[in-house]
């Protein structure tokens, strides 16, 4: 899923905006960047080993690369590495299907893995004590894992329903998913989709499948990557022991040749798809490789075209014509020779031929003229902050390693690619771009609405090829019986985790500050938050907290919104500004070498908006835009629904991000009102996180925000929310949607209530996680969905609760009825021990993890805070987490969690659904999205 991944920008039109943050004149320190220290070696049979130890964490991260991905489907087998992606993770001559999830999951770590087009990753995070377990549970995956039809059949139908959620289901899934690899390449098999074809997977068999996995899946072609806390001389001997005798087959390792021809002239295709609710266009060029000598050159030519709010795209056709509601480009720089793209969906109101004379106009200054010294420093700058970020988990450090030796053949690459970037001039980027991005050699594809296809123009199909299935004539490993199972090692011993320690003070104008140093490596967080958010909405102004805090970032008093982006990119700094229900926050990442310059801007942004009308005008347009967008997107309309449904009558009984009737209601001096209300020092709480003392983050504080004031009058926080609306089934029609998005939502408990801790371990085993409960049921046992889970929203007065998963239309009425069940199972039936230490143990691993970086743990901080907890909490979470027995899950599932108090929403196709939703939901009310009416209780009419 290359360009889709690279492309998820290309709608991520939320209620939070990525910005920097910088101070007006200030210069930009430089930026070390930490070496990855590590150590390699490589096996008899071929296998690469690459491991580096950081004794600071109690976790270590287990990676396996293979040298295979989309690129290398058979023919007429388009899918084939990705669905084999999810078959690794089945059975093993000793392990049965999900034991890895038993390793890894049940013991506080997690497991995933993906599919690029040139290698597929294993991935684990586990306590270190586990180490020698992963080891063994790899060289089984690597060595004797179990391809039978039942497992070939069961992920089939899996990888089915995330082809729909994620290339069907998405009003831009078709475009990048499908479209622009398929049109962009001729030759090379980069233009086949990564994730297949519903055809192509349907025509495999299992003989095919066990060709595929015998002919890659084998020693030489396998790197293995660990990173953590681990005795190095223990660690190379489970190599030793685990990996090192496995066989490497003596056929050779079949290697994609396939050269993509030079393009010959400028191409334009028009592409449709159902549900697209504004245009788009994307021109793609051939680029080069990752192991290129221009390659470096051309990362920071595609940040200076669309690396945030300074960029050139975002400026000319976001910012100056808006024309575009998001511009984008991408260099998307594989083992071979891939694509430079730039691209913007096209804003209400404007045309795809606007968009494209201007992408085409800034793709030639970029050819013709040379970059400034200004944009070269800003863009290097930003490449090498987030060099940095990346280097603050094990996990990204190791993948760093690894994406390294896949793409470019040398680990060393991970740390050599900071110099070259720094390297990088003008003239490279001038030449780069002269080199690549030629109009004569660029390939347009415009994206509009099915309802724009000519009359009588078909639908253009690529056949599906028909390919003869292999014979396999090799070993076929099955699941030894139980008796006869080699059992996985021991456990070793424990690495206990050293909690941060917050310290706090208040300064004399109320405003409350929390330091806690955790990191050595030089990155600082900040969060600002404020106790009102979208609860505290006028009447009738849905979307005003969130509108305002859009607003923030896009100028102040004394700097200009493209001050900001400017300013605070050069700094190499993130902000995000958001609103949720109760409370809203500026939150800052950034170099520790550039804090102080980059908490000039914060405190700014924070006390000085300057809600320009011009600019209020702007974000309300985008915003509405991004609405258009949100109701194609059934998981996206279906959260819309909820909150009127759950909440009506209330203050939190509306759209916390505004509708498109609410928002062009909203006036300056409602988001005056609103600031000046609730964002005031004697309102706030200010946590600094990361390589920073409480003594250096008290002075800071005091810098920053000593001289900020009060307003007169109390300050606007949360009002009470106590809903009494009776439950309802809701179905809102929305025709041609590839999937069907299916909530099952009630109110819950405030955070402070003595049940919450029973509350979140009830919730983990219920959908906290692939183990748990609903995703058991829907995807694990029928492939119903590419993923069912719970979530529990504690908040001051009245929290939130829903289960949810995403179908197949027909299969809508099913899936309510799985999730009903298994609520009421949890009440019925005391969870398992086992179960329950399973599901703790997710909580505890998360938690743990979040603590661990920065961001994470000023998040934490930051809602003890604003939820009037004591900060030592974060000593105390592990104890209470493993307090809860299973009576209190049974009790709490009983009390809070049952299904027959609970209301469904369903979004999706109902020509689709079938006579099975009618049984599950029996009093639908069924709506058309053209009906739909989010600012009345009812939901319906105008």
């Amino acid at each position: 899923m290359r360009l889709a991944k690279a492309a998820v920008l290309a709608f991520a039109l939320s209620t939070t905006a990525l910005t920097g943050l910088a101070a007006a004149p200030a210069v930009a320190a430089e930026i070390a960047v930490p070496p990855i220290a590590y150590k390699e070696r490589t096996l008899a049979n071929g296998m690469k080993v690459y491991w580096s130890r950081d004794a600071a964490t109690p976790n270590v991260t287990v990676q396996v690369w293979y040298g295979v991905g989309s690129k290398d489907d058979p023919n007429g087998r388009s899918g084939f590495a990705h669905l084999f992606e999810h078959m690794m993770f089945k059975a093993t001559r000793d392990m049965p299907s999900e034991t890895l999830d038993r390793l890894t999951e049940d013991v506080g770590g997690f497991n995933n893995a993906s599919t690029y087009d040139d290698f597929t990753n294993y991935y684990e995070v586990v306590p270190a004590a586990h180490l020698e377990r992963l080891l063994w549970a790899e060289s089984q995956r690597l060595g004797a894992l179990v391809v039978d039809e039942a497992i070939f059949k069961s992920e089939r139908d899996v990888v089915k329903e995330e082809l729909r959620q994620r290339i069907l289901a998405q009003p831009y899934g078709r475009l990048f998913g499908l479209y622009i690899p398929q049109n962009s390449y001729t030759t090379h098999p980069y233009k086949r989709p990564g994730i297949g074809s519903i055809e192509e997977l349907d025509a495999a068999t299992i003989d095919d499948v066990r060709a595929f996995h015998a002919t890659y899946y084998r020693p030489d072609n396998a790197a293995l990557i660990v990173v953590g806390n681990f005795d190095e001389t223990q660690f190379n001997a489970w190599v030793d022991k685990y990996l090192a005798p496995i066989k490497t087959p003596s056929t050779p390792l079949p290697r994609v040749t396939a050269v993509e021809p030079a393009r010959t002239g400028p191409k334009t295709v028009t592409t449709y798809g159902p549900n697209v609710p504004l245009p788009a266009v994307v021109t793609t060029w051939l680029g080069p490789k990752a192991s290129d000598k221009d390659a470096a050159a051309t990362a920071v030519l595609n940040t200076i075209l669309s690396g945030g709010k300074s960029s050139r795209l975002y400026n000319t056709l976001v910012y100056d014509k808006q024309v575009a509601v998001e511009a984008f480009s991408g260099a998307d720089l594989p083992a071979q020779p891939g694509l430079i793209y730039a691209g913007a969906i096209v804003a209400g109101g404007k045309t795809i031929a606007e968009n494209e004379a201007l992408l085409k106009a800034e793709v030639a200054r970029i050819r013709d003229t040379p970059v400034t010294a200004a944009e070269l420093d800003e863009a290097k700058t930003e490449l090498i902050a987030a060099a940095v970020r990346d280097r603050e988990t094990i996990d990204n450090r190791a993948f760093a390693l690894g994406y390294a030796v896949m793409t470019e053949g040398d680990a060393a690459k991970a740390n050599s690619a900071v110099a070259e970037l720094s390297a990088v001039t003008a003239a490279d980027v001038q030449a780069a771009a002269r080199k690549y991005m030629r109009d004569d050699r660029g390939v347009t594809i415009r994206y509009l609405p099915e309802s724009e296809r000519p009359k009588g123009e078909a639908a253009v199909t690529t056949p599906t090829p028909v390919v003869p299935s292999v014979k396999f004539a090799g070993e076929i490993v099955t699941l030894r019986p139980e008796g006869q199972r080699q059992a996985p090692p021991p456990v070793g011993q424990a690495v206990n985790p050293i909690l941060p320690s917050p310290s706090e003070t208040t300064l004399p104008n109320g405003l409350k500050v929390v330091v806690a140093k955790s990191s050595a490596l030089p990155l600082v967080a900040a969060q600002l938050t404020v106790k009102a958010g979208a609860s505290s909405d006028p009447e009738g102004k849905a979307g005003t907290a969130s509108l305002m805090a859009d607003l923030l970032t896009e100028g102040t008093a004394t700097r200009s919104a493209q001050d900001i982006a400017a300013q605070s990119e050069a700094l190499g700094a993130n902000l995000s500004a958001g609103s949720g229900w109760e409370s809203s926050s500026l939150s800052l990442s950034v170099v520790k070498s550039n804090l102080t310059p980059a908490m000039t801007i914060f405190s700014d942004l924070a006390r000085n908006p300057a809600f320009k009308d011009e600019e209020i005008e702007r974000i309300r347009s985008q915003s509405l835009d991004g609405l258009k967008v949100s109701y194609q997107q059934p998981g996206s309309l279906a959260g819309f629904v909820t909150a009127p449904v759950l909440y009506a009558g209330t203050p939190m009984g509306h759209v916390a991000g505004g509708t498109p009737a609410s928002l062009p209601r909203i006036a300056r001096a409602d988001l005056a009102a609103l600031h000046q209300g609730a964002w005031r020092p004697d309102n706030a709480v200010l946590v600094l996180t990361g390589d920073i003392t409480p003594d250096e983050g008290f002075a800071l504080a005091r810098t920053a925000f000593g001289d900020w004031k009060a307003s007169t009058g109390k300050p606007l926080t949360a009002p009470a929310v106590n809903p009494a609306a009776a439950p309802r089934q809701v179905i809102i029609d929305l025709p041609g949607t590839g999937q069907a998005a299916v909530v099952l939502a009630k109110t819950a408990i405030a955070r402070k209530d003595p049940s919450y801790y029973a509350g979140i371990v009830t919730n983990s085993v219920l959908g906290g996680g692939y183990s748990a409960r609903l995703n058991q049921e829907i995807r694990i046992k029928r492939g119903l969905s590419y993923g069912a889970n719970s979530g529990l929203s504690p908040r001051l007065t009245t929290g939130g609760f829903s289960a949810s998963a995403q179908t197949k239309n027909e299969s809508a009425g099913e899936v309510v009825g799985l999730i009903r069940a298994e609520l009421t199972r949890l009440a019925a039936q005391p969870a398992a021990p086992e179960e329950l230490t399973a599901r703790k143990s997710v909580l505890i691993g998360g938690y743990g993890r979040s603590l661990g970086t920065a961001g994470g743990l000023a998040g934490i901080l930051g809602d003890l805070s604003f939820n009037g907890i004591d900060l030592s909490e974060i000593q105390r979470y592990t104890a209470k987490v493993e307090a809860v027995t299973p009576a209190d899950v049974q009790a709490f599932a009983r009390t809070s969690l049952d299904p027959a108090k609970a209301s469904v929403v369903i979004v999706g196709d109902r020509s689709q659904m079938g006579d099975s939703v009618v049984q599950a939901l029996p009093q639908a009310e069924v709506i058309p999205v053209n009906q739909l009416n989010l600012d009345s209780a009812s939901l319906k009419g105008k």
